[in-house]
């Protein structure tokens, strides 16, 4: 596994688990499961620019989908 890698997942898991916290304490169920998302999607993409575009993606969902 590269380093890059690891520094990547940590950064996108560390945001997950802040939209994961947020969505719990406002019962906002899109920010909660994309924070689960976050979390755990580093563990199964081995190309840093993949991902880095799935993060980003990832990263925008709640801002467009609001239930």
């Amino acid at each position: 596994m590269d380093t890059n890698l690891i520094l990547l997942g940590l950064v996108f898991s560390s945001i997950g688990f802040g939209y994961f916290i947020y969505g719990k304490q406002q019962s906002n169920p899109v920010a909660r499961y994309t924070g689960v998302v976050l979390m755990v999607y580093p563990y199964f993409v081995p190309d840093a620019v993949v991902l880095i575009l799935v993060g980003i993606v990832l990263l925008f969902i709640p801002k467009f989908i609001k239930l």
